[in-house]
């Protein structure tokens, strides 16, 4: 590993504000970045390390969280992460990322690193693993077929956004006439906060739901922990929208699924429970990803601190409510393209037994 993609600092310029990435930044499994800090360079202090959009970071702490990232621009980083900058000449950055992905570099990493509450990777065995190289050529194909994948994913969620404007209109110009109410008028109950618990070891049967726990795509990642205390007032049903209240994460939505289990939700969530006699939860979830929502984001927040909408603003805003019948048809579309997200895990699947077909791993 250190001759292919060796442990390196950028060492160019930055601006006065810079990404300053951390651990809890990050997705696992996708490496998606769930929270994009920017700060002054003057308050980045501690053991940190730089990087570009040409390094893969992988995370050598708790290895089975599986968090690499493809970094798109400048920043520093936690110590946490390994800076690696490969060879392009012998290395695809993709590539080398979806190998540290993989199930088999993981099951790897996991069974090599000590330490029974924060594990690590040793750092001389992950430095000299050895793989063995495709072609050049082949990894850069390889490559190609990843990132048009992941082109794939926008696309969908893009599908979504204009079905939803096709069938209900910009609910900035409402051309349809639906009736107007606000959150507070669709909601059993008042908008509620939830729960002041400090998160601890998942225990096995109740989920802990915090901010940094929603995706972008609106799932839970896989960090389950659960609470120090728990409160029955907060447990989560079917359908309940979760809005994040505070952070750089303001506005956004999750929309619960009993997949998940038993589950209560956080503090720096506000939660609303939509009364179904009046709209079907999903719509509501999908109107929070409107250019409308977005934009009353964006009025609403008040930055004093840090951005934050509290249950009283949430509760004002404004949503379109159409007939339940148009609404269980967007409903029956989302439920159709679900079904076709399994043969998108058989594809990720395939990646990864193209990666033990190329014989990377020495067994």
């Amino acid at each position: 590993m250190m001759r292919v993609a060796p442990e390196t600092q950028y060492k160019g310029d930055f601006n006065s504000d810079v990404w300053l990435l951390n651990l809890d930044m990050i997705e696992q499994n996708t490496g998606i970045v769930i929270d994009k800090v920017m700060v002054s360079i003057d308050t980045v202090k501690g053991s940190v390390f730089t990087f570009d959009k040409d390094y893969v970071l992988y995370s050598k702490l708790r290895p089975y969280l599986n968090k690499v990232v493809l970094p798109d621009d400048r920043g520093f980083a936690t110590s946490e992460l390994i800076p690696l900058k490969p060879d392009i000449n012998l290395l695809n950055r993709v590539f080398l990322a979806c190998l540290l992905r993989s199930d088999q570099f993981v099951e790897y990493a996991t069974k090599l690193s000590g330490g029974s509450r924060m594990p690590r990777v040793p750092m001389k065995e992950f430095r000299n693993f050895p793989c063995i190289l495709p072609p050049i050529n082949l990894q850069n194909q390889f490559a190609a077929f990843v990132q048009q994948v992941d082109k794939s994913k926008f696309v969908c969620y893009s599908n979504f956004k204009s079905q939803f404007i096709e069938m209900f209109g910009d609910p900035l110009e409402n051309p349809f006439g639906w009736e107007q109410v606000t959150l507070k008028d669709i909601s059993k109950g008042k908008l509620s906060y939830g729960s002041g618990a400090s998160a601890t070891t998942y225990d096995g049967k109740t989920r802990y739901v915090r901010i940094t726990d929603i995706t972008d795509s609106g799932e839970l990642n896989d960090d389950i922990k659960s609470p120090s205390i728990y409160e029955a007032i907060h447990a989560l049903n079917e359908g309940d929208i979760l809005f994040a209240r505070s952070g750089a994460t303001v506005g956004k939505t999750y929309c619960h699924n009993e997949k998940y289990g038993k589950c209560i939700y956080a503090g720096y969530l506000i939660r609303l429970i939509p009364d179904k006699e009046k709209v079907l939860p999903e719509y509501v979830f999908h109107y929070t990803k409107t250019d409308y929502y977005n934009n009353f984001v964006a009025i609403n927040k008040r930055t004093v601190a840090q951005p934050n909408i509290n249950a009283k603003q949430y509760g004002d805003l404004v949503i379109c409510v159409p007939p339940l019948e148009i609404q269980n048809r967007f409903v029956e579309l989302i439920h159709q393209t679900d079904k076709s997200k399994l043969s998108e895990h058989v594809t990720y699947n395939s990646l990864g037994d193209m990666l033990v077909n190329l014989n990377l791993f020495r067994r």
